[in-house]
């Protein structure tokens, strides 16, 4: 793993000249005399990784919708793919408040960026590593973790998003393996994936497969057209008499707990991500309505702009003292994946808030690209859907509080 401590500028510019602050980071609570020193080098490590080399070209691919793959190499080089499994593996076996924190800096650049590692991370490595056999680990985390090869999860389908137990994707064994049939939907890298985990159906009970780019009967269109993680791949993935060795099977996969297993990681994930997210639209918000002048004086001036910066800085703060509880129950194998519901519910609907707020701090500026408010306002439309419904996290608190489910 590659950390620097480089210091670097007070300032920045943005693509039209314009000299900005450096972001310093958002910190009312004084949240770093909580955090450890590996915590806090690791952030401020992907926090100037993501200042260099992805806020300058992030726009240029927003636009274009098409995805930064040449960053892959760099987020593996400092460690961001299965951060926090075993050092054997080649990853860097971190807690989980630094993979937090990654997560978290990564989406101030894109959410597009920090859903590539979160399901690099959560959703292909983790089930590998909880659900694999020892020969399926040694072969496929090590060249995960080193960006060599590329993973996509496979669960949600074109008619089972929030009911994943509806799924109509089939196994059937055969002679030395098993035969998939069905599809997959709103694929995160399913198109530039060298491994799909697919959950199907085997004699009605739920299993993963790794299903390998190029096996016969498997594609994997990209979907276009999005208004929202434009800089992500997006894709179906087919599955027509597709045949699968046995070797592929996740042995000690089974039953639909064993994917909500792989949402619960990805979920967290999240929940520290959209931090960075708010606090890239308070950031820009705060610098801009200090340096916009109306009637005389700058806009943060003005009792209605501070009450919406406050309101920021607010939510932001009460997001990161959840995140940081989360991360240390979760360290210490106390966590429960309603608590991660509750977190990912909570900050995503605030993120979005926030992004919406900025916008009007900003005018008719912020709908301009020269600020990054519309694409993360347009990517947390997406965050607040996928990995859960905010009804559907609502659900799942409600039936833990008052013991009666309401999902029917």
């Amino acid at each position: 793993m590659v950390f620097s401590t480089t210091e670097f500028s007070n300032q920045m510019f943005n693509h039209k000249g314009l000299t900005m602050a450096k972001f310093q980071g958002v910190d009312y609570y004084n949240l770093d005399s909580l955090l450890s020193e590996e915590e806090i080098l690791v952030r401020n490590t992907v926090r100037e990784f993501v200042e260099e080399q992805v806020i300058p070209i992030i726009e240029k691919h927003n636009r274009a919708g098409t995805f930064p793959a040449h960053l892959v190499q760099g987020m593996a080089d400092l460690g961001l793919f299965g951060a926090t499994l075993p050092a054997k593996y080649g990853c860097a076996e971190l807690n989980n408040v630094a993979y937090g924190l990654m997560m978290q800096e990564l989406e101030r650049g894109d959410s597009g960026v920090r859903s590539f590692a979160s399901v690099q991370s959560g959703l292909v490595m983790y089930p590998i590593h909880a659900f694999g056999s020892e020969e399926q680990k040694d072969f496929w985390l090590p060249k995960l973790a080193k960006g060599e090869k590329i993973g996509c999860f496979g669960l949600t389908e074109p008619d089972a998003g929030s009911n994943p137990d509806g799924m109509l994707t089939r196994a059937e064994k055969k002679d030395g393996g098993y035969v998939l049939n069905g599809a997959k939907m709103w694929i995160t890298n399913g198109t530039i994936a060298d491994v799909a985990v697919v959950w199907a159906k085997l004699d009605g009970v739920v299993k993963g497969f790794l299903v390998e780019k190029g096996t016969k009967g498997f594609s994997a269109p990209e979907m276009h057209g999005k208004h929202s993680l434009r800089a992500s791949v997006t894709s179906e993935l087919v599955f027509q008499d597709c045949f699968i060795p046995e070797e592929n099977l996740l042995p000690k996969s089974g039953g639909l707990k064993s994917p909500l297993m792989c949402l619960s990681q990805a979920r967290y994930g999240i929940a520290w991500g959209v931090i960075g997210s708010a606090m890239a639209c308070y950031d820009s918000s705060l610098q801009y309505s200090k340096s916009r002048i109306q009637f005389g004086k700058p806009i943060a001036a003005f009792q209605m702009t501070q009450e919406k910066l406050v309101h920021m800085v607010t939510e932001i703060t009460k997001a990161q003292l959840m995140c940081l509880q989360l991360g240390r129950l979760k360290d210490n194998g106390k966590i429960k994946f309603t608590q991660i519901s509750m977190a990912k519910r909570n900050n995503v609907y605030h993120a979005l808030e926030i992004a919406r707020m900025a916008r009007e701090i900003h005018g008719a500026n912020g709908i301009l690209d020269e600020y990054p408010i519309m694409r993360h306002a347009a990517n947390l439309e997406s965050v607040k859907t996928y990995e859960g419904t905010h009804e559907m996290h609502t659900l799942i608190i409600g039936e833990d509080i008052t013991g009666i489910g309401a999902f029917e």
